[in-house]
């Protein structure tokens, strides 16, 4: 074989190789682009004291976040049904998938079926549809990426929208298995570079219900005893 044609075939393989290295590093790549701030596998792994507790944040906040908006009062409560119960559907996952071995957790079709279970039940105790639908559609993103229907814009109803804003936030500042819980200044940094999965309208509603209190500092709302009420009645 002439000296040439070796070399065209180094070439070759070089390039082989390197478009190999590439087809390797492509999931590797996405997998760093995915949110650095979400490893939903607190959606398998989780205690029914912090679940409680989550559940009563984002009640509190999404019936805030829905007077800010000027929602009439019935919606309101309903927000704050839909908040305390939108995690509900994790009662019914398989517990098979309770392991150790790192998952990509919302890349699973069975976890990510948790508000549909949830709607399922919620639908069997009886529950108003509105509050059903915002415990559906809780996890869908105003750009069309988010599930279990893939909804964008207008289509999600107002409080999935409302909702989702809230959870992830309220995740963001608790603690979790895998980090400590962010400040809510960074957790509210971490939500502006993703505001293409927000509806602008309740981002800024809900920007402007936590930053109410008198020092200017962000916190969460204090309960109010129409929330209070509501968690009674549930």
């Amino acid at each position: 074989m002439t000296k040439k044609k070796k070399t065209e075939r180094k070439k070759d393989s070089g390039k082989k190789n390197a478009h190999k290295r590439k087809k390797q590093a492509e999931p590797e790549a996405a997998g760093r682009r995915q949110k650095r701030y979400r490893n939903n596998r607190h959606l398998l792994i989780f205690s029914v004291e912090a679940q409680l507790e989550h559940g009563k944040q984002v009640s509190n906040l999404a019936y805030e976040v829905a007077k800010e908006l000027k929602l009439p009062e019935e919606k309101c409560e309903n927000l704050a049904v839909a908040g305390f119960l939108h995690d509900i559907g994790k009662a019914e996952l398989n517990q098979a998938f309770q392991q150790e071995d790192p998952l990509v957790v919302e890349e699973m079709n069975s976890v990510r079926m948790h508000p549909m279970k949830g709607y399922e039940i919620l639908k069997r105790h009886g529950f108003d549809e509105e509050i059903c639908e915002d415990v559906l559609f809780h996890h869908e993103n105003y750009d069309g990426s988010g599930y279990p229907d893939n909804l964008a814009g207008p289509n999600i109803p107002v409080g999935a929208c409302i909702l989702r804003v809230c959870d992830v936030f309220c995740a963001l500042v608790s603690d979790r298995a895998y980090r400590k819980a962010y400040s809510p200044e960074k957790a509210m940094e971490l939500m502006t570079e993703d505001m293409k999965d927000f509806d602008l309208r309740v981002f800024l509603a809900f920007q402007r219900v936590m930053h109410q209190s008198e020092d200017g500092s962000l916190k969460l709302p204090e309960v109010s005893e129409n929330v209070k009420g509501v968690w009674k009645s549930l």
